[in-house]
């Protein structure tokens, strides 16, 4: 069997989609499944849609996800690996040699219609009330290729062809989906249709991995496989990755971000990996957190479902909670770096360390970590608009309120702050003493000594902010309801 080699193959137009990015991974993961080769290769032969700076974003973007490629581009600007370029614009001359062996073989040809023409041909299929199919138009006598015209695949057999997709099964298309095709544009760089076939057998890779909207496209794919006497690869076309409403395909209106936004809203790269891997993949089990490893080890396209999968960004949020607990704290620490609020910032490496211990499991994101931390920097100004709008406090009296937090000063007062066993003790008599259910007694101190709406248990949060002041809280919270 030939070695497993696989690629991901982005044009470098702009943000680098979720749905782009599951791809890289697929292909990724086929490739380390099989001991093969991941090729990252870039197309780059639409000039009209280039973005500078678009690639750099890409390799960027795979290199936090751990994606390591083994050959195309680095970020220096070298390539790595033995069948590069590994840049489309840089590979005009490989396009031009299989091109002769068409025009060779007459299987291509110049395009001598002006786009006048061309319309011309449409409108006269329009009216005809049939489909416009180029072949329909060939010229009996195209002037010799030069270069400045476009050249066109000559479709050599209109026939049905059949093939088997790994992901959506045994497919087929009749005649109608055959038409001549441009190989090589006017500007001398080739098309898609023309260079990814190319550079695929180049580069001997073994599955294409690419979205479904190409399924349309694959009897034109085929048939030039066969005029060039190409050997198939394994095709896999999966679904789309869908709204959240599951009714239409992703898209930036339906809230979709590039990777890298998400990056930069706090997740991490284990939980993005593994939420895109089981967008529309399972292994078969229970089973939702998987690490790279194990991903690669279970990872098969067989398991990969024909639908669309619904992109559930709360599943996605859930996901990186999960993966921030699993953290060694000293490395949530450095990846936490930039993401501290203004007094958070300021503070010592062994204050900012405590605090994020009592905070971890709390973190659905890192950018929740201003929101959850900075009253243990600064000292919060007391909000009781938030007391009001809470459900259950908001059926007291404020002269119920500040009872209770009196309450709470007087059992504190006596209390063992270096022990969070102690402080949960006193919490509980007081609770007894109160009469008070949990969420009301309990809730309400925590407003006082955060003015926030998520916090730490309470147990936690004072045993880290200390006797003095979790007894100044409590007092100002009095003082100014």
């Amino acid at each position: 069997m030939n070695k497993v080699r696989t690629r991901f193959a982005p044009s470098p137009t702009g943000y680098v989609h979720v749905g782009n990015v599951r791809t890289a991974l697929h292909s990724y993961l086929v490739a380390r499944h099989g001991k093969g080769d991941f090729v990252l290769r870039i197309e780059d032969t639409d000039q009209k849609r280039f973005v500078d700076g678009a690639e750099r974003v890409v390799l960027e973007t795979l290199q936090w996800l751990g994606l390591d490629w083994d050959e195309g581009p680095e970020l220096d600007g070298s390539e790595k690996g033995a069948y590069g370029p590994y840049h489309q614009t840089a590979r005009k001359e490989n396009y031009l040699k299989w091109a002769q062996v068409l025009i060779g073989k007459g299987l291509a040809y110049a395009d001598p219609y002006t786009p006048e023409q061309v319309e011309q041909f449409r409108a006269e299929a329009k009216a005809a009330k049939k489909a416009f199919l180029y072949r329909d138009y060939r010229p009996e006598n195209p002037p010799e290729w030069d270069g400045s015209r476009p050249l066109r695949f000559k479709v050599p057999e209109l026939k049905r062809y059949e093939w088997d997709d790994a992901v959506m099964g045994h497919l087929s298309a009749g005649p109608e989906a055959l038409d001549d095709f441009i190989l090589i544009k006017s500007d001398g760089l080739p098309t898609y249709n023309f260079a990814h076939v190319v550079d695929d057998h180049e580069m001997k890779i073994t599955h294409v991995i690419r979205g479904q909207e190409y399924i349309a496209s694959m009897p034109k794919y085929l048939s030039l496989y066969d005029a060039l006497e190409f050997e198939r690869p394994v095709f896999a076309c999966e679904a789309h990755i869908m709204a959240p409403d599951g009714n239409k395909k992703l898209g930036k209106r339906d809230g979709a971000k590039s990777v890298t936004e998400y990056r930069d809203a706090g997740y991490l790269p284990e939980a993005m990996l593994n939420f895109l891997a089981s967008l529309g993949w399972n292994d078969g089990t229970e089973q939702e957190i998987f690490s790279k490893e194990e991903l690669i080890e279970k990872f098969t396209l067989e398991r990969v479902q024909k639908s669309g999968a619904r992109f559930d960004e709360k599943r996605l949020v859930w996901m990186n909670g999960q993966w921030i607990k699993q953290l060694e704290l000293d490395d949530l620490y450095e990846r936490v770096h930039g993401f501290w609020g203004p007094a958070g910032q300021k503070a010592s490496a062994a204050g900012q360390k405590a605090v994020l211990a009592v905070v971890q499991d709390r973190l659905k994101t890192l950018a929740d970590l201003p929101s959850l931390t900075e009253y243990f920097f600064t000292e919060p100004k007391p909000n009781w608009q938030m007391v009001d709008s809470n459900k259950q406090l908001s059926k007291l009296p404020r002269t119920e309120h500040t009872k209770l937090l009196e309450q709470a000063t007087h059992a504190l007062e006596a209390a063992d702050f270096n022990s969070e066993e102690a402080l949960q003790s006193a919490l509980n008599e007081l609770l007894a003493e109160t009469g008070q259910k949990p969420p009301v007694l309990f809730g309400l101190v925590r407003f006082a000594l955060t003015w926030a709406q998520f916090s730490p248990g309470l147990p936690e949060t004072m045993h880290l902010l200390g006797r003095e002041r979790t007894l100044a809280r409590l007092q100002v919270a009095i003082d100014k309801a």
